[in-house]
Protein backbone atom coordinates (compact mmCIF):
# COMPACT_ATOMS: atom_id res chain seq x y z
CA UNK A 1 0.00 0.00 0.00
CA UNK A 2 1.31 3.44 -0.90
CA UNK A 3 0.01 6.82 0.27
CA UNK A 4 0.58 9.79 -2.06
CA UNK A 5 -0.39 13.46 -1.79
CA UNK A 6 -0.23 16.19 -4.44
CA UNK A 7 -1.38 19.80 -4.71
CA UNK A 8 -1.83 21.89 -7.84
CA UNK A 9 -2.97 25.45 -8.43
CA UNK A 10 -3.96 27.94 -7.36
CA UNK A 11 -7.08 28.06 -9.49
CA UNK A 12 -10.39 29.89 -9.26
CA UNK A 13 -12.42 28.46 -6.38
CA UNK A 14 -15.12 25.94 -7.19
CA UNK A 15 -18.63 27.24 -7.01
CA UNK A 16 -20.69 25.71 -4.25
CA UNK A 17 -20.79 21.99 -4.92
CA UNK A 18 -21.93 18.92 -3.03
CA UNK A 19 -19.45 16.08 -2.56
CA UNK A 20 -19.55 13.38 -5.22
CA UNK A 21 -18.30 9.78 -5.21
CA UNK A 22 -17.60 7.79 -8.37
CA UNK A 23 -16.23 4.34 -9.08
CA UNK A 24 -15.70 1.33 -6.86
CA UNK A 25 -12.68 -0.16 -5.15
CA UNK A 26 -12.16 -3.38 -7.04
CA UNK A 27 -9.48 -5.06 -9.07
CA UNK A 28 -8.31 -2.68 -11.80
CA UNK A 29 -10.63 0.10 -10.67
CA UNK A 30 -10.76 2.95 -8.15
CA UNK A 31 -13.12 5.27 -6.34
CA UNK A 32 -12.76 9.03 -6.16
CA UNK A 33 -14.46 11.38 -3.73
CA UNK A 34 -14.39 15.10 -4.59
CA UNK A 35 -15.34 17.54 -1.85
CA UNK A 36 -15.19 21.33 -1.52
CA UNK A 37 -12.53 22.50 0.97
CA UNK A 38 -11.01 25.90 1.74
CA UNK A 39 -7.56 25.27 0.26
CA UNK A 40 -6.62 28.74 -0.96
CA UNK A 41 -7.50 27.88 -4.55
CA UNK A 42 -5.49 24.67 -4.58
CA UNK A 43 -6.74 21.24 -5.55
CA UNK A 44 -5.36 18.55 -3.25
CA UNK A 45 -5.21 14.88 -4.17
CA UNK A 46 -4.82 12.15 -1.56
CA UNK A 47 -4.19 8.73 -3.08
CA UNK A 48 -4.10 5.37 -1.34
CA UNK A 49 -3.07 2.72 -3.83
CA UNK A 50 -2.41 -1.00 -3.65
CA UNK A 51 0.37 -0.66 -6.24
CA UNK A 52 3.65 0.97 -5.18
CA UNK A 53 6.22 2.74 -7.33
CA UNK A 54 4.02 4.78 -9.68
CA UNK A 55 4.19 8.17 -7.98
CA UNK A 56 5.43 9.96 -11.09
CA UNK A 57 2.59 8.50 -13.18
CA UNK A 58 0.00 9.51 -10.59
CA UNK A 59 1.45 13.01 -10.45
CA UNK A 60 1.29 13.38 -14.26
CA UNK A 61 -2.31 12.13 -14.53
CA UNK A 62 -3.54 14.23 -11.61
CA UNK A 63 -1.71 17.36 -12.80
CA UNK A 64 -3.32 16.92 -16.22
CA UNK A 65 -6.79 16.73 -14.62
CA UNK A 66 -6.15 19.79 -12.43
CA UNK A 67 -4.82 21.88 -15.30
CA UNK A 68 -7.67 20.91 -17.64
CA UNK A 69 -10.40 21.77 -15.09
CA UNK A 70 -8.62 24.73 -13.43
CA UNK A 71 -10.93 24.62 -10.40
CA UNK A 72 -9.57 25.09 -6.89
CA UNK A 73 -10.67 24.55 -3.31
CA UNK A 74 -11.24 20.85 -3.97
CA UNK A 75 -10.11 17.82 -2.02
CA UNK A 76 -9.93 14.66 -4.13
CA UNK A 77 -9.54 11.41 -2.20
CA UNK A 78 -8.72 8.34 -4.27
CA UNK A 79 -8.79 4.70 -3.17
CA UNK A 80 -7.10 2.68 -5.88
CA UNK A 81 -7.05 -1.05 -6.58
CA UNK A 82 -4.66 -1.05 -9.53
CA UNK A 83 -6.43 1.26 -11.97
CA UNK A 84 -4.55 2.15 -15.13
CA UNK A 85 -3.95 5.83 -15.97
CA UNK A 86 -6.82 5.75 -18.46
CA UNK A 87 -9.23 4.46 -15.79
CA UNK A 88 -8.01 7.17 -13.39
CA UNK A 89 -8.68 9.83 -16.03
CA UNK A 90 -12.09 8.32 -16.80
CA UNK A 91 -13.18 8.28 -13.15
CA UNK A 92 -12.00 11.86 -12.56
CA UNK A 93 -13.79 13.04 -15.71
CA UNK A 94 -16.92 11.23 -14.52
CA UNK A 95 -16.74 13.04 -11.16
CA UNK A 96 -16.11 16.40 -12.85
CA UNK A 97 -19.14 15.89 -15.09
CA UNK A 98 -21.29 15.03 -12.06
CA UNK A 99 -20.12 18.28 -10.45
CA UNK A 100 -20.47 20.39 -13.57
CA UNK A 101 -16.82 21.47 -13.55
Amino acid sequence: MEHLEYEFGPFAPARTIAPTLVGVVGSGNMEALIEPRPLGGMVRFIVDTSISGFGATWQAVLRDFAEQRRVGDLLVTINDAGATPSVVSLRLAQAAEDLGI
